[in-house]
């Protein structure tokens, strides 16, 4: 008898601590799903005027709607979109009718497209505060002198085109930039593997259960040679 309670507790406190590690995943599922949809909600509310001192923690996704003009310079952010390619993210100073100067990202211009200048005149710009954690361990520092820039880094794009370290990530303008493909501020790029790990666990479980209940079986067959 022991011979089989043994594994039998073995296998039941395995699969209780697999269980509840994929319980754990589902309530952190519900707890960043819930996070999201403040976020979107915050994305989506009605544009504000640029505040003084935009602050990381307080003002990121805030919509923002600005008026005034863009300069000259341009920097170029190598990205790839999936099943549209290889491409830049093209971020652009902006003198606000205050006389601010911020950063605007102006959209994604497919590889191979010629860059235009912005739009001319004084232009409202509408999109959300950001700032983007686009580097990891593998990205390569930003080629200065090339204008190929392989992450926002903010302080240092504002440090080379001369504005506030503020990027204003654009979803509509006044004036629309013709070879651009706005690519405001949204969720997706917010990673909620949660399901993936629930269920990862949950499957762990089962096998933990099915090898359990195959050493029991094999456990409880007498063996060849002996007598019954």
């Amino acid at each position: 008898m022991m011979r089989l309670l043994v594994p039998l507790l073995f296998g039941l406190v395995g699969a209780g601590i697999l269980i509840s590690l994929g319980v754990w995943q589902v309530q952190r599922l519900a707890w960043k799903e819930g996070v999201l949809e403040e976020i979107e909600t915050k994305i989506a509310a009605a544009p504000a005027p640029l505040p003084e001192s935009p602050d990381a923690s307080a003002h990121k996704y805030l919509p923002v709607q600005v008026t005034g003009t863009f300069g000259g310079g341009a920097l170029r952010v190598l990205v790839s979109r999936k099943k549209v390619g290889a491409g830049h993210l093209i971020v652009t100073p902006f003198e606000t009718e205050t006389g601010r100067l911020i950063l605007v990202d102006r959209g994604f211009l497919k590889l191979g497209k010629e860059l235009q200048p912005p739009p001319p005149g004084q232009v409202t710009v509408t999109g959300n505060l950001h700032w983007p954690d686009d580097r990891n361990s593998s990205t390569p520092e930003n080629d200065l002198d090339g204008n190929i820039w392989f992450a926002r880094d903010i302080a240092q794009m504002a440090d080379v085109l001369g504005t506030e370290p503020v990027l204003l990530v654009a979803r509509e303008m006044s004036q629309p930039d013709s070879a651009m493909t706005p690519l405001p501020v949204d969720t997706s790029g917010i990673p909620n593997d949660h399901l993936q790990y629930a269920i990862t666990w949950f499957s762990l479980a089962a096998i933990w259960l099915g090898m359990t209940g195959y050493l029991i079986f094999r456990s409880r067959k007498p063996a060849q040679g002996t007598d019954p």
